[in-house]
């Protein structure tokens, strides 16, 4: 497998609004790997991510997603970053008042899209991957949590982006439930793609053993993964 780098941080200042939350950060990541993001709330895991798809700028520092640079990137080529990125959210915002066929054909076409026929038979491509294919003209709210959760990954994955960025992807679903969406994130990385996931969810970090980054006191730490983690020390 190729081991481009795909995310890259280096000696970077992570800030929310005006306030740092996070100082010289390095982080890596290639094709292919997978890492966990955990610490305790408020401690800059996802003004992490935020940075990282550019909603928060990068004001120090170097940082590269793919070939996009964080700190020079214009506001015109943002749009253009993200198509290489799938975003997994907790609370799934899937739009509530159509169908999961037109949730998932809006971001198609909102995201340069045209062909017709191309766009049907990508939509069930995504849908086959998280097995959910039979749901495509389901409203959201006759999904179960973990369906919806599903669906989102599809849509993740519209763009056949690079890099999957799972915002505590699991935070409202039962054990069974986060077991099955860790399975499909799991195959998404061995098809290639970097996947980087924070999660408050210690019983799939013990389930699942992947590179795990702990933001603490200011700073983001690679940890030992043949030490065993404090999770008392993470709530």
């Amino acid at each position: 497998m190729s081991l481009e780098t795909v995310i890259e941080l280096n000696n970077a200042s992570i800030y929310q609004g005006d306030n740092l939350v996070l100082s010289n950060v390095d982080l890596k990541l290639n094709k292919g790997d997978f890492a966990y993001l955990i610490g305790r709330t408020g401690s800059g895991k996802s003004s992490l991510l935020k940075t990282l798809y550019a909603e928060l700028p990068l004001k120090e520092g170097e940082g590269t997603i793919d070939e996009y640079n964080l700190v020079k990137i214009k506001q015109s080529k943002i749009p253009y970053l993200r198509r290489k990125i799938g975003i997994v959210f907790q609370d799934f915002q899937l739009l509530t008042d159509r169908d999961i066929h037109k949730n998932l054909q809006f971001v198609l076409k909102a995201t340069g899209w045209t062909n017709k026929v191309e766009i049907e038979e990508r939509i069930l491509e995504v849908l086959k991957k998280v097995n959910l294919e039979d749901k495509l003209y389901k409203m959201p709210s006759q999904l179960s949590g973990g369906e919806q959760q599903r669906i989102v990954i599809a849509r993740a994955l519209l763009n056949n982006p690079d890099i999957i960025l799972a915002d505590e992807p699991t935070g409202n679903l039962d054990p069974e439930t986060s077991e099955e969406i860790l399975k499909i994130l799991m195959e998404i990385k061995e098809s290639g793609r970097a996947v980087l996931m924070a999660t408050h969810n210690y019983n799939i970090l013990k389930q699942f053993k992947e590179k795990t980054f702990k933001c603490e006191n200011g700073k983001l730490l690679l940890v030992d993964n043949n030490s065993p983690i404090d999770f008392s020390s993470l709530d």
